[in-house]
């Protein structure tokens, strides 16, 4: 269920894009705005995890970088992967107080997971291997190449928006003429309607990354007791993340950009534990 929802939300904000190329240039627009389309989701499959990865500042995390979490980190992290049957990921560090962690890579032979150094220092192992867990789940569901997608689709959207505007609606020569009224309501309306869905989207990802935790390590209290630190510490301390990138972390990050807020892309805290704790009744 979770992966239709998925898919006919990806398809709606193809639709969007789809439908502001028409508002920019009628039949060729259209054409225009699925090859970019295409093109966007090329390079996000092939680039989204070093971008990720860079965007964060995350540092590489082995046997000789950064031994001392890696041996804390690794036999966690392999005791999970052979539970769900993935390979090994290469481990990462953010160099942040703030607790948080999020996976990224195109499938599950290329794929990371990064912890801040704040989470190692507030987490016992049992609340990191829940939250390790979490992020093993986005890995096995291929939810990572899935948001991706959608953020870069949701770029489109906003570029095609802000094209309308700028070019008035223009049509093929062969229409009658622009539209202003329609181009002015593809730049108020359409990143809009593309922000809920990608919300939705990562929602949706959350909840089941969230029963992955549960299932592979069969105790939902270890997640729970993670989340309720990670909501009260991120209550409290910033952390420098790019907005575009905050859907991926496990918990929203506190940027500062109280607006943001307003429009998380993820559910709250308490439904997630309310989830959880269903599970263990069941």
């Amino acid at each position: 269920m979770n992966g239709l929802k998925t898919a006919l939300l990806l398809g709606l904000m193809s639709g969007l894009l789809i439908l502001g190329g028409r508002v920019i240039a009628g039949e060729r627009g259209m054409t225009i705005a699925l090859f970019i389309a295409v093109g966007m989701n090329f390079f996000s499959y092939f680039f989204s995890e070093k971008m990720a990865l860079a965007s964060s500042g995350a540092i590489r995390v082995s046997e000789t970088d950064n031994p001392q979490i890696f041996y804390r980190l690794a036999p966690i992290v392999k005791t999970l992967c052979d539970r769900m049957g993935l390979p090994m990921p290469r481990l990462w560090v953010i160099d942040e107080d703030a607790p948080n962690a999020f996976a990224t890579g195109r499938n599950p032979a290329h794929s990371s997971v990064a912890v801040t150094r704040g989470l190692l220092q507030v987490m016992d192992d049992r609340e990191i291997e829940g939250v390790l867990a979490h992020e093993l789940g986005h890995v096995k569901n291929r939810d990572i190449l899935t948001s991706s997608i959608a953020a870069t689709i949701a770029s489109a959207i906003t570029w095609a928006a802000q094209m309308a505007f700028f070019f008035g609606g223009r049509r093929d020569d062969d229409d009658e003429g622009g539209n202003p009224i329609a181009a002015i309501a593809m730049m108020l309306l359409a990143p809009i309607a593309a922000g809920m869905i990608q919300m939705a989207i990562s929602r949706t990802r959350e909840f089941s990354a969230d029963a992955a935790s549960a299932q592979y390590t069969k105790n939902p209290d270890e997640l729970i007791s993670a989340l309720r630190k990670l909501e009260t510490y991120s209550q409290r301390i910033p952390m420098n993340v790019s907005p575009s990138m905050s859907h991926m972390f496990i918990i929203k990050p506190l940027t500062g950009a109280s607006m943001a807020r307003l429009f998380s892309t993820h559910p709250s805290t308490e439904e997630r534990i309310a989830r959880l704790e269903s599970l263990r009744r069941n």
